[in-house]
């Protein structure tokens, strides 16, 4: 291992720390009004968004400065261990069921999610494995199809949660690390249409599944069901034209959006903040992608390519689904905004995550 430089990458730690500050902000702001009705506590939700984190930026600070390489001891065993979780959440009496999901490990208030890391976990395991395994990746049974079964097994787990959002970022990551790695196209392809009939399976197997396609080809179908979540959040996104209606000032935060802090928060954003602040969050999610792949490029070896390559994946592919589902773009799938919207489990591995991420930065050639 070469020597590393004194200091990470200076443009991804000020684009998640600022995103990170307009997070807790937007928080609050799209709380206060939830959260006084609910908790009778306007602060509740920031003042947990804002403990989490603070952990989660020590998290970040400690996995900065901790050498890469560390992880790849420990992919497997965190690895069996995620597996272990997500077996022993689906135990009725013990998974905590939240939104129809049981998909949470606590007591109250206070709880986890094993998905969330299993996402990073298997982002280790996975750069382990394909680094280890590169030349073999241009074979179909010895290169793709071992990687693959480990996450169709936890995506199979996740599934019986269910939580197809959080699947859906695990598989996509995991085939972006597979295709970095040596995959042929054409085997990934002749997947990927495999892959697109058993996701089809899986919306005609849950009925909700199914409204939540018809709510996002034609929403006002049934404005009143299917089509409320889509609709409000146009509804807060227009009128926020160029400049914004003013922070604070958000209208559909008062119970038209369903859960404004979490997975629409960016319209309440884009209704508060305008076109120039949603832009500017886009803006520091792109200066966050473009340093983390070129950490992955100029990183010293194989292993801390994937590793970037994975985490940055995983950071995008959430950006990506969560804007498209809140603008009308995709099927509202559950999915939140990273650094932005409220949630423990998420921002403290995200952040976390980051810090691997600039810890690999700091080895770059």
């Amino acid at each position: 291992m070469s020597k590393a430089r004194v200091y990470p990458d200076f443009f991804i730690i000020a684009a998640s720390l600022g995103l990170l500050s307009i997070g807790v902000v937007m928080v609050y702001s799209s709380s206060a009004v939830l959260s006084f009705y609910q908790q009778g506590d306007m602060y509740f939700y920031v003042k947990r968004q804002f403990l989490f984190a603070a952990l989660g930026v020590i998290a970040m600070i400690i996995t900065m400065n901790v050498d890469y390489w560390i992880w790849r001891k420990w992919a497997k065993t965190g690895l069996i261990l995620c597996f272990f979780l997500l077996v022993i959440v689906l135990i009725p009496g013990v998974g905590l069921v939240r939104g129809g999901a049981s998909s949470w490990l606590g007591v109250g208030a206070f709880s986890l999610q094993p998905s969330e890391f299993m996402k990073l976990t298997m982002i280790l395991f996975l750069s382990k494995w394909l680094s280890e395994h590169q030349k073999q990746m241009i074979f179909f049974t010895k290169g793709i199809i071992p990687p693959l079964s480990i996450v169709g097994f936890a995506f199979a787990l996740i599934m019986m949660q269910p939580d197809l959002g959080t699947g859906t970022i695990l598989v996509g990551t995991a085939v972006l690390m597979i295709y970095v790695a040596g995959a042929r196209l054409a085997h990934l392809s002749g997947l990927a249409m495999l892959g697109v009939a058993g996701f089809v399976a899986l919306i005609l197997a849950a009925p909700y599944r199914i409204a939540r396609i018809t709510g996002f080809l034609d929403p006002w179908q049934d404005p009143q069901g299917v089509g409320w979540q889509l609709i409000q959040s146009l509804y807060a996104i227009g009128p926020g034209g160029l400049m914004g209606l003013g922070l604070g000032m958000s209208r559909q935060k008062f119970y038209y959006v369903p859960e404004p802090q979490t997975d629409f928060i960016f319209s309440i954003l884009a209704e508060e903040l305008g076109f120039i602040g949603g832009s500017f969050v886009l803006l520091l999610f792109l200066i966050l992608l473009w340093r983390g792949f070129r950490a992955a490029i100029t990183a010293p070896d194989m292993f801390g390519s994937l590793l970037a390559v994975g985490i940055v994946s995983m950071i995008a592919i959430q950006v990506i689904i969560n804007v498209g589902v809140v603008t009308g773009l995709f099927p509202v799938t559950g999915i939140t905004l990273p650094f932005i919207s409220y949630g423990g489990s998420s921002l403290t591995l995200t952040l976390t995550a980051v810090g691997v991420l600039l810890n690999i930065s700091r080895y770059s050639r």
